[in-house]
């Protein structure tokens, strides 16, 4: 639940908010709710969140929308010339690098309010993420067949793929199909790694009382994103983004001109976007990534 949101909102700012502007200003009280679900807050933490949430947006605002913007220009540069497994190796570890540094500016607040919780909440906290999981089970249909599961996948990469390039061609979703067929379905192996991290956490805030040091365990906590993954789950995860970044390759190749341009057209979107937000006089509108770098740590 925790890193999970913050990757959801990394990929919806780069990758898949077609308003980032419109969607931007509204962050803080989604992201509140969010927290609000997951540990029914009471009105003095609800405060000390939304205080510690405007100190980082002006740091964000600042420092990071402006980064984000460079490093979506530089991307647009090297598409430009075609895909290459270092370049998509490269844009994929731009995600986990600006992960890595919204952890570290915010572990320390998120381990103050964490410190504050009550049983019944770190309770509340437990009964949301089992409907997270029943949830995850169904959307990646765990409990079904195989070739189900591969119907399933195929038609929510066809959707990813078309946000990006407009309507892709029947000869065009049947090569996407081959191409994806034979990378390996982990889902249930994700399923898996996402309850023993949910029970890692929750057993990380039965010390949450014990600062500094629940500060530093949260913050590695958040960090070691691989960190005792079952051996067969770490070698297939290895084997899957390999895999998945020659699809990233082959599909681009299936693509017509007018499809490259038209993703190419949406990633300086997304860059402009940021920039513009950047250039805005900080305030409460405008909290998406700020709050992001305290909620994402819960």
């Amino acid at each position: 639940m925790t890193s999970r949101i913050l990757l959801a909102l990394l990929a919806i700012l780069i990758a898949g908010c077609s308003a980032l502007r419109v969607g931007y200003p509204q962050a803080d009280v989604i992201l509140g709710w969010r927290a609000n679900t997951y540990f029914d807050l009471d009105a003095d933490q609800r405060r000390e969140f939304s205080t510690r949430l405007d100190r980082l947006l002006a740091w964000h605002r600042h420092d990071q929308l402006p980064e984000y913007a460079s490093f979506l220009t530089t991307a647009i540069g090297k598409a430009e010339h075609g895909l290459k497994h270092e370049d998509v190796a490269w844009f994929m570890e731009g995600f986990r690098s600006r992960y890595r540094t919204i952890v570290n500016r915010g572990a320390a607040d998120a381990a103050d309010i964490m410190a504050t919780l009550s049983p019944e909440q770190i309770a509340n906290l437990q009964k949301q993420l089992e409907k997270d999981n029943r949830k995850f089970v169904s959307a990646h249909d765990i409990e079904d067949g195989v070739e189900k599961r591969k119907r399933s996948r195929l038609k929510r990469t066809i959707n990813q793929i078309e946000d990006w390039t407009g309507n892709l061609t029947r000869e065009q979703e049947q090569k996407v199909a081959a191409l994806l067929d034979p990378i390996p379905l982990i889902e249930h192996l994700r399923h898996q790694d996402r309850m023993r991290r949910q029970h890692e956490f929750v057993e990380l805030l039965k010390t949450r009382r014990a600062q500094p040091d629940f500060t530093a365990r949260l913050q590695q906590w958040l960090l070691a994103w691989e960190q005792d993954r079952a051996a067969v789950y770490a070698r297939l995860s290895e084997e899957v983004i390999d895999r998945r970044i020659q699809f990233f390759i082959g599909v681009e190749k299936l693509l017509t001109r007018e499809q490259r341009q038209h993703a190419l057209a949406r990633l300086q979107k997304f860059s402009d976007d940021c920039k513009a937000l950047s250039a805005r006089s900080p305030g409460r509108a405008g909290h998406e990534d700020a709050g992001t770098a305290i909620l994402a740590l819960f």
